[in-house]
């Protein structure tokens, strides 16, 4: 079955659109059929945007709409939605995963707009599936926090989650992230794709240490996606977790103790604190 476009006007609403997120030629058919028949295209930077309607030989009325966005300028968008067609489009991608959209797509279904969503290129997806990393069950996180204290807490509080983590994350930042994900989330399998579906494509999988190597040595440009599988399973036979928190608990704190077990064993720290008080209850 094939998407035939067609001339006739779209119904009034907004629609979210889906673009390449490198190669142009990733574009769907109907992306391109709805962006031609929209009356307006909000996107993030019209400069971006208007390369990909070049390209495709469109000429629409294109309407800034970013993360400084405020109200009023929602409400106008809204406004024109009660009688025209809007498409909504980030840089790249699928709108609203890490990009403006959120509050005009709540909005909108807020006050009864027709809201139809387009399917297509996602980064995140596209780098899971390249990864190799297991992903029937994953977590897509957005970006990582920049400051050194809020990364750790961002990554500690992810420890516990039985998933492949999915981050976005940018050239000069990666390195800094890997050593983070190294000491608060040890024994994953890590994976760094970048350049997805442009010539120069590349996912590397491999243990934090040695992708930090390999960064330091050639820093990496661009956007990326950095993805950290499951926690390891532990061995039972060879961890005897209360005997390691007793061990520890005779010269510190519950929670000193716990942190101690954590970086030993791999295992989820709030949870070892958790025994580590039953522990020193008993």
């Amino acid at each position: 079955m094939t998407c035939e476009p067609t001339h006739e006007p779209l119904a009034p609403g907004l629609y979210i659109v889906a673009t390449p997120i490198g190669n142009l030629g990733d574009v769907t058919v109907r992306a391109a059929d709805v962006l031609k028949r929209s009356d307006a295209v909000a996107c993030e930077d019209t400069r971006v945007t208007g390369k990909l309607l070049k390209h495709l030989g469109i000429s629409n009325r294109l309407w800034r709409y970013n993360d400084h966005s405020d109200a009023s300028e929602r409400e106008r968008l809204i406004a024109v939605m009660r009688e025209q067609a809007v498409a909504l489009v980030s840089d790249a991608g699928t709108p609203l995963i890490s990009d403006p959209g959120y509050r005009l797509v709540h909005d909108a279904r807020a006050q009864g707009i027709a809201v139809t969503s387009l399917p297509g290129a996602c980064a995140a997806i596209t780098g899971l599936t390249l990864s190799g990393l297991p992903n029937d069950r994953f977590l897509f996180a957005g970006f990582i926090p920049n400051k050194p204290l809020a990364r750790r807490k961002a990554l500690e509080e992810l420890a516990a989650v039985d998933a492949t983590l999915i981050f976005y994350e940018t050239g000069p930042r990666l390195v800094k992230s890997l050593e983070a994900i190294a000491e608060v989330l040890p024994g994953r399998t890590v994976s760094v794709a970048r350049e997805l579906t442009k010539l120069h494509e590349e996912c590397r999988s491999d243990a934090p240490a040695a992708l930090i190597e390999h960064y330091t040595l050639s820093p990496p440009k661009g956007e990326i996606v950095l993805m950290a599988g499951p926690p390891p399973e532990p061995d039972a036979s060879e961890i005897d977790t209360d005997a390691m928190l007793l061990g520890a608990l005779k010269d510190n704190k519950a929670s000193q103790a716990a942190g101690i077990v954590a970086k030993a064993s791999g295992l989820d720290r709030k949870i070892l604190y958790a025994r580590a008080l039953e522990l020193r209850g008993k």
